[in-house]
């Protein structure tokens, strides 16, 4: 067993293989492989993919952006040249699965849902009725925008900051200041797009 998990690629498929016996057995126990059993599914896979998502955006401010300065510089490009690119490349793939997943909920979740959800209940007209709506596509459409500023502007500067896309010392400089600030908006609007996707789960059931 511990020869297992010392190898972090077949801890993960073990556990994912594990993981998928237990989404077949809910579907069997369900009755079958119906619609709820997709949406099940997927719902699975945005909160796993989500988790990866969130979990590294926590890490870059809770822990790496801040502890840098206080990095000797001589021991900067392990975390610049090896951590940081390996962090990076999990977060925007993890970013775009998640929301991939989440409208993939979306679209299982019927026609009439996804359009009150992305209008926020206004889709034939709002009344008070459609409140869980507007206040879920808030948290979706906040979702979107952290998705686009991951892959417009996170990831590009950062293949500045770090070198991985040849610049000058002032680009880099300038390119890890616009990096930091567009992470930093993300861990704003991050807690505002959880409570709405718990808070939405937990009222309504959708």
């Amino acid at each position: 067993m511990a020869g297992l998990l010392t190898n972090f690629r077949n801890t993960m498929i073990l556990s994912v293989v594990l993981a998928l016996i237990m989404i077949v057995s809910f579907g069997k126990a369900h009755g079958g492989f119906d619609l709820m059993f997709w949406q099940a599914t997927f719902r699975w896979m945005h909160v796993v993919f989500g988790i990866l998502w969130i979990g590294l955006l926590y890490y870059f401010n809770f822990v790496q952006i801040r502890v840098m300065p206080q990095i000797p510089n001589e021991l900067k490009p392990a975390v610049s040249k090896h951590i940081a690119p390996e962090a990076l490349f999990w977060f925007r793939w993890a970013a775009l699965m998640t929301v991939l997943a989440g409208l993939g909920i979306a679209i299982l979740n019927g026609r009439d849902y996804a359009e009150n959800v992305f209008s926020f209940g206004m889709m034939g007209g709002w009344s008070s009725a459609k409140a869980g709506y507007s206040l879920m596509g808030i948290g979706v459409w906040l979702a979107i925008i952290m998705f686009l500023n991951v892959w417009g502007i996170i990831w590009p500067n950062q293949k500045i900051a770090l070198g991985i896309k040849e610049a000058d010392a002032d680009a880099k400089a300038k390119a890890a200041r616009i990096a930091t600030l567009a992470s930093r908006t993300n861990t704003l609007l991050s807690l505002p797009m959880l409570t709405a996707m718990a808070m939405y789960q937990t009222f309504y059931g959708v």
